[in-house]
């Protein structure tokens, strides 16, 4: 027995040396690295699957902007890169014209001052079109009303598109001359006009074959020349689709404010194609959800949609993403992966009806596919990690998708089909500089909660340190609270964990009740303690790494953002065990946090009602009412735009902490709202400086600081 023992120590040790080996042969990750990275925002595969745009947002430092490309791959042997299809630095969202010969995508490349619009960004989103083959984008609309939505006829020959209500030069200028700069919150908001244009006229257009007669006339009128107006809605179209057989339009409708503050502002609708003169747009649906990510099935008389918010079934509730179809004829909706237990984060419709997903259950992301709403569920064999962004071809079995995983940084991927996913191919490699750097390791980690719920959560440990003892624990919140940690790769300031590992904290990322991807009654558990319910299973998780001496009780530090940040609020009024936090956007007094949020109905659902229905609830799950208990030093940032979680309850955080005398610091970003993605800059100094307060209120000893490949100790 005891030479058995020994030969295991023998291999263990074996093993370390050999991961401290490895780890010295790499360089590690800096953070200029890690703000590097490029994200896939969206992936079109051509109709024949041979052909992949790919955009992607990427940070251009000296012009503090983030970057919105379009890529293209052409899959061939060899393989070769993608180019850079367009160079505008401001496109997105590019869609294939069901021949294959062009592309559609939306620019924002035209600025003007004091647009009045509900849109933030200075820039007229308008619809341009490139070819398959390359050269020139044309812009296909102009106007001074950004398109919010476009779709392809089945021939190819028309695009479809909707803008807010166009007005004239002549009511602008009245308007102008009448309010100045000043904002009626609700009154100037106008509804959209779903217009129809022919590729032919803008490829005229573009030729320069000179104008048309009535041109001048429809350019004073503030719509594009040549469009036709063929519906209007009250309402702000965000996604719009033609039936395969090119008979009929759908399109879902969202408020013109963008704030959800009434269920039945979200919609979907229909429109006759084939009928003459405008259309009027028939409902669809009358329900509390919010449907998204409309695709028509094959068969032209089923519609797919996702719901990422609300109940198709009944009441307003919260659970987990799910995907329906509805016969439009009918008017029957039905739900598809009903058996599926965690949530649906994306999906796409392959050629024979197939509906293939990304799944969320626990801490993975897998594919998986289902025949039809009544089968079952089967997930394909795969690769671990997470899957992302699908994108299915029209005539064949092909799809391209996103992969990553904490050791496997992003890349677009083309797979032949559902049954060939593990032989997919890469098609980018956008990010190989990072897969070069010794990225730390990490595991799922599981608890049971103070009432007996297990729960789960990552771990992510610092390189050269895989599954060692007594660290110095960084605990990082998700936000949502409808999202979940789990084995992925993203290289931004929201989830760092990679980052801050690097730089020797273990870091744990719980997912605490309200996560997604554990069932809806998991995700519902914090209804109405909607931060005392999640916040035991978080310290009881800091508790159990304790106990297993995995995590140094003298050195814990803790942070997030959003409904992290709430949740780091709260926390550090729980317990003074955290040496630092570092918190943003996150709310501390709930009756202004709702009256201020472009999101009331979660707020209300878990919470239990609105402020005047349930007070007192409202001031128990807040923060601000226990501010004399912290004693933690704690750095604050916050977006000086934000309204998802307005600017003033950072400033209340920060008033309350200095006039207690607890060191703080808070940052505020111009010009950002919630996701901060104006500026690089922001994000990057904002993570510079949570790692610096980290240091400095729970210092790490040289030792503990993994060292860099070449490195002196």
């Amino acid at each position: 027995m005891k030479s058995r023992v020994s030969s295991v120590f023998l291999v263990l040790l074996a093993l370390t040396c050999l991961e401290l080996a490895r780890a010295a042969d790499r360089p590690l990750l800096t953070i200029d690295d890690w703000f590097n990275w490029v994200y896939t925002s969206h992936l079109a595969l051509s109709p024949d699957g041979r052909s992949l745009v790919i955009a992607t947002e990427r940070p251009d430092w000296d012009k503090e902007i983030f970057r919105d490309d379009l890529w293209l791959y052409r899959d061939q042997n060899p393989p070769v890169a993608p180019i850079l299809l367009t160079q505008s630095e401001r496109d997105s969202f590019p869609e294939w014209s069901p021949d294959g010969r062009w592309i559609a995508f939306l620019s924002g490349r035209k600025k003007l001052s004091g647009e009045k619009d509900a849109d933030k960004d200075s820039e007229i989103q308008q619809l341009y079109v490139i070819s398959a083959n390359g050269g020139e984008a044309f812009a296909v609309t102009t106007g001074e009303d950004r398109v919010h939505a476009f779709a392809w006829s089945s021939d190819s020959r028309t695009l479809y598109f909707a803008t807010r209500t166009p007005w004239s030069k002549a009511e602008n200028e009245a308007y102008e001359k009448q309010w100045k700069d000043t904002e009626e919150y609700r009154e100037s908001e106008r509804g959209d006009v779903i217009f129809s244009i022919a590729l032919e006229e803008a490829l005229r257009r573009r030729a320069g074959e000179g104008a048309r007669a009535g041109d001048e006339k429809e350019a004073e009128s503030g719509k594009t020349p040549g469009a036709i107006s063929i519906a209007s809605t009250p309402f702000r179209v965000y996604g719009m689709a033609v039936s395969p057989d090119g008979a009929r339009l759908v399109f879902g409708t969202e408020p013109i404010s963008q704030r959800q503050e009434d269920m039945g502002d979200y919609e979907l609708y229909l429109l006759d194609l084939k009928a003459a003169g405008a259309r009027t747009p028939i409902q669809l649906t009358h329900n509390q959800a919010l449907e998204t990510e409309l695709r028509w099935a094959p068969d032209t008389s089923h519609v797919f949609f996702r719901v990422t918010r609300g109940s198709v079934e009944g009441a307003y509730e919260d659970v987990q993403d799910r995907v329906y179809w509805l016969d439009v004829g009918k008017g029957k909706t039905e739900r598809w992966a009903g058996d599926f237990g965690g949530a649906i984060e994306d999906y796409a419709v392959l050629p024979d009806g197939t509906l293939i997903f990304v799944g969320l259950l626990g801490t993975q992301m897998q594919l998986y596919t289902q025949a039809t709403p009544a089968s079952r569920s089967v997930q394909l064999s795969g690769w671990p990690g997470s899957y992302e962004k699908l994108a299915a071809s029209r005539d064949t079995s092909r799809f391209a998708f996103v992969h990553s995983a904490l050791q496997k940084p992003t890349e677009a991927f083309l797979a032949e089909s559902a049954g060939k996913l593990a032989q997919a191919r890469a098609a980018t490699n956008f990010n190989q500089f990072l897969a070069e750097r010794e990225l730390p390791r990490g595991k799922p980690y599981r608890w049971t909660s103070t009432d007996g719920t297990p729960v789960e959560g990552m771990l992510t440990y610092p390189p050269g340190r895989f599954e060692a003892k007594n660290l110095p624990m960084f605990v990082l919140i998700h936000g949502g609270p409808e999202e979940a940690n789990g084995e992925y790769w993203e290289g931004d300031w929201y989830r760092w964990g990679p980052l801050a590992a690097t730089q020797g904290w273990l870091v744990f990322e719980p997912n605490y009740r309200g996560s997604a991807g554990y069932g809806d009654k998991f995700m519902k558990a914090i209804q109405p303690e909607i931060v005392s319910a999640p916040g035991k299973d978080i310290l009881s998780g800091v508790d159990a790494l304790v106990r297993d001496g995995i995590a140094d009780p003298n050195r814990l530090t803790i942070g997030g953002y959003s409904y992290g940040g709430y949740m780091t609020n709260w926390l550090i009024t729980q317990t003074t065990r955290f040496k630092a936090a570092v918190t943003g956007a996150g709310a501390v007094e709930n009756a202004s946090d709702w009256g201020n949020d472009d999101t009331t109905f979660d707020d209300a659902f878990f919470l239990g009602g609105r402020p005047w229905e349930v007070p007192k609830r409202y001031q128990d799950e807040a923060a601000l009412f226990q501010m004399d208990k912290v004693r933690t030093p704690t750095h604050i940032v916050t977006g000086s735009d934000d309204i998802r979680v307005a600017v003033s309850q950072n400033y209340l955080l920060e008033h309350a902490l200095h006039s207690l005398g607890i060191p703080s610091k808070l940052l505020i970003f111009p010009g950002e709202d919630h996701d901060l993605s104006e500026n690089p800059w922001h994000g990057k100094i904002k993570i510079r400086e949570e790692l610096n307060w980290l240091q400095k209120y729970c210092p790490l000893t040289p030792a503990e600081v993994p060292a860099a490949a070449g490195a002196k100790p």
